[in-house]
């Protein structure tokens, strides 16, 4: 069945939301030394990815990434600019994009029971961007990554707490609202 324009307006529209939900949450942070501060801008990206789906959630990413590509400050603490992308979180942006598809990959694999929503936000939310972001981290600051690394606990607790909050924020949109999610829609363009 091929897309109607109703359909990609509101493809468009969803996308749009979470882009914007993204930069909101950006202004929560918690500045740490290192240069990576503690926001709530990852749970915006988890609830994207467990949302959005696979191939939805990261034109979300790419949207915010754009605007701070050309100097919006959309990003934590308000920051913008190509210099983001060569500073100690471009690891973790670029981690995003990977993130969201690993979220929505995994959530689709089978029944969205609360357990696979947080196991979901924890892999590709925390475990993926961590793997993009810490071994960045390392190169532009100079710290060696084993280091680096053991810096990054200090997000874990937070990170935790996101994917419960997102567990929580989705499982309770699933049950009020089944139809604002990816995996439902694709399901109905099917039949």
């Amino acid at each position: 069945m091929t897309p109607t324009s109703r359909d990609t307006g509101a493809t468009l529209g969803r996308i749009a939301v979470f882009a914007a939900l993204i930069i909101v949450l950006g202004t929560v942070v918690v500045p740490l030394p290192g240069g990576v501060p503690i926001t709530a801008q990852t749970l915006g990206v988890m609830l994207a990815g467990l949302v959005l789906g696979p191939r939805v959630a990261p034109l979300s990413i790419l949207v915010v990434l754009a605007l701070a590509a050309i100097g919006l400050p959309v990003l934590a603490g308000g920051r913008g600019g190509v210099g983001v992308f060569v500073g100690p979180t471009a690891g973790y942006m670029l981690g995003w994009i990977a993130g969201v598809v690993v979220i929505g990959l995994l959530l689709r694999t089978g029944r969205p029971a609360w357990w696979r929503v947080a196991l979901s936000a924890l892999i590709g939310g925390v475990l993926v961007v961590y793997a993009f972001g810490i071994p960045v981290q390392a190169l532009v600051t100079g710290v060696p990554l084993d280091l680096t690394a053991l810096s990054a606990l200090a997000f874990l607790p937070g990170d935790l707490i996101k994917v419960a909050a997102a567990t929580l924020i989705v499982v309770a949109l699933r049950r009020a609202y089944p139809r604002a999610f990816a995996d439902t829609r694709e399901r109905a363009a099917v039949a």
